[in-house]
């Protein structure tokens, strides 16, 4: 009982340690970046880049936008697509292949997924409820990367929908735990400062 108690008091002392560094780190170079064409206001740790490009699905196509920035062995992203009226009838299909993208991934390495009620809140302060992806990755019996991913739908007032995945992937093998490793400060800050219109 000593030995768990030293072993997750270390854990503990490392992790406080850990999000000290983390917060005086010069490599998180913390701004706002505002993206009135996708409709949200989000919290990147560096200056993004910003792609677009086009999906097809079900002889359809999407523009989907992606902005991400890479900081040491952290990829912060968000994506968003936009569904006409006319397409918005197949957003639960394809919010639920781009869960699947995922969530298959890890389980087929062997890996693990825990998810976690949240919430999020509109750029006007509203309170909505989400879910929280936490994700391990493995490879050669060993977790080699971790993910924290969430998705959100907002309708718009033309009857248009918005589809946004807000992702950190962390790479590297040394997170037991993906939920607390990727619930510390860098990377919350990140997900709570994501303000959808």
């Amino acid at each position: 009982m000593s030995q768990l108690f030293r072993g997750a008091l270390k854990v503990c002392i490392f992790l406080a340690v850990f999000i000290l560094l983390s917060a005086c780190s010069p490599t998180l170079n913390w701004r706002t970046v505002q993206s009135p064409e996708q409709g949200y206001n989000a919290l990147f740790p560096g200056k993004p880049d910003k792609l677009e490009r086009r999906i097809p699905y079900q002889d359809q196509e999407f523009l989907q936008t992606l902005e991400a920035v890479k900081v040491e062995d952290d990829i912060y992203s968000i994506s968003a697509i936009q569904l006409t009226n006319a397409q918005v009838v197949l957003a639960p299909k394809l919010i639920s292949q781009l869960q699947s993208n995922v969530v298959d991934r890890a389980k087929a390495s062997g890996g693990s997924v825990t998810i976690e009620d949240s919430f999020y809140q509109t750029a006007d302060h509203h309170r909505l409820p989400s879910k929280d992806y936490f994700i391990a990755f493995k490879s050669n019996e060993k977790f080699q990367q971790v993910m924290r991913v969430r998705w959100i739908t907002r309708s718009m007032g033309n009857g248009s929908l918005w589809i946004y995945q807000i992702s950190v992937l962390h790479a590297g093998s040394n997170v037991d735990n993906a939920k607390v490793f990727l619930s510390q400060e860098a990377y919350a800050n990140f997900f709570s400062e994501f303000y959808p219109e």
